[in-house]
């Protein structure tokens, strides 16, 4: 997938556009584009999204679910560590991280990873190709912080040949044949960082929501890593079955689901919607010109314009294969659910998942913010 111009400038307004399509008269039963539609819920204490309505498809809605967009023959690469660092526990049948046991609920198997790297082609389509949005021309030093796959990092490496590329993680599962100006190591970012101070001129992170013991702490060691007029920019999605139509009604299992991950992250003490406060964090660590955008992903087929239309695609895939993988250490651990009754639940949000009357999405939360030159 190309890229775009990574030293490119994005707009200063917050309320940029997404172009609408025009709405076409209903086949079914379903609400008009041109009546207001109420939102089910509030709105969360974020920027607010760029003024982007995604327009139903009424021809999509002929069956009750979607089956022909889901597959799941994969397979990943992996490096090549220490034993020790690379003696896997296993729970519920998934394969989890060994260094720092417990740190991150999510398994990091070959499912995993898959999903992952689904997720990642999922932001990129929506930011157009773009990898970051922090308006730097020709970072030198990069950091990927939580680098999961180091599918992210890999790309930034290649985009940027003359820059030196660094991503650690909990877990050794990157690949070993990379680009030569990137490497990887195994580390917790909830510790102090070991980097030195004021090097990196871009450090990236990206869904590290439910691994953050304190983001005031990540946040300010990023501060204290990058040099002066270096970025920090912050990518989150948020965690939430959200509608512009209320098609999702509030006593759905997809609700329940929503709410029950809010309950575990709450007794594993960690934050599951940072973006809501990612502003003040970084304008408290010292960042300036501190900005956030937030975008809509949509969950399956269900927008008419044809990108919209293939991030739902892309997107109801990557959510049916997180489903397991985000719910079993969230339910087991810290919910009291039995193994057999988080499978049950877990299928009975992936069938209501693929039910394409729910026109619903998440919001994908990119803040970015300069250190001060001196």
């Amino acid at each position: 997938m190309a890229t775009t111009d990574q030293g490119t400038a994005v707009g200063t307004s917050e309320e940029s556009k997404i172009e609408e399509s025009k709405p076409e008269e209903p086949k079914l039963e379903e609400p008009k584009p041109e009546e207001p539609l109420a939102p089910a819920e509030p709105e969360p204490p974020m920027s607010p999204v760029q003024e982007h309505f995604i327009e139903f498809d009424y021809s999509a809605t002929s069956s009750d679910e979607y089956d022909s967009l889901y597959g799941s023959d994969y397979g990943s690469a992996t490096t090549s560590l220490s034993d020790s660092v690379r003696n896997y526990k296993y729970e519920n049948g998934r394969r989890y991280h060994a260094y720092k046991e417990g740190q991150w609920v999510m398994p990091n198997d070959e499912v995993q990873q898959e999903q992952m790297d689904l997720m990642h082609h999922v932001f990129l389509v929506r930011l157009g190709g773009r990898l970051f949005l922090a308006p730097i021309e020709n970072p030198q030093k990069i950091m990927d912080v939580g680098t999961g796959t180091g599918i992210w990092a890999m790309q930034v490496a290649e985009d940027h040949p003359a820059a030196a590329v660094m991503g650690n993680d909990l877990s050794p599962i990157q690949p070993t044949w990379v680009p030569p100006n990137i490497s990887f190591e195994v580390d917790d970012f909830n510790e102090p960082w070991l980097q030195t101070p004021e090097s990196f001129d871009l450090i990236h992170s990206r869904d590290l929501h439910a691994a953050v013991t304190s983001w005031p702490f990540l946040v300010g060691q990023a501060y204290e890593k990058l040099r002066p007029g270096g970025w920090y920019e912050s990518q989150e999605h948020t965690v939430e079955i959200t509608t512009d139509d209320g098609s999702v009604p509030e006593g759905n299992i997809l609700k329940e689901w929503v709410r029950n991950l809010e309950k575990a992250s709450v007794l594993l003490g960690r934050e599951l919607h940072p973006p809501r406060y990612m502003k003040d964090w970084l304008k408290d660590a010292g960042f300036v010109n501190v900005r956030q955008e937030t975008y809509k992903l949509p969950i399956g087929t269900w927008p008419k314009d044809p990108v919209e239309k293939q991030i739902g695609a892309m997107n109801l895939v990557n959510m049916l294969d997180a489903a397991e993988g985000y719910t079993l250490g969230f339910y087991t651990r810290y919910l009291g659910k039995s193994h057999e009754e988080t499978l049950a639940d877990i299928e009975l949000i992936k069938k209501n998942l693929k039910t394409r009357k729910f026109h619903m999405y998440f919001q994908f939360c990119i803040t970015y913010g300069q250190k001060p030159e001196w």
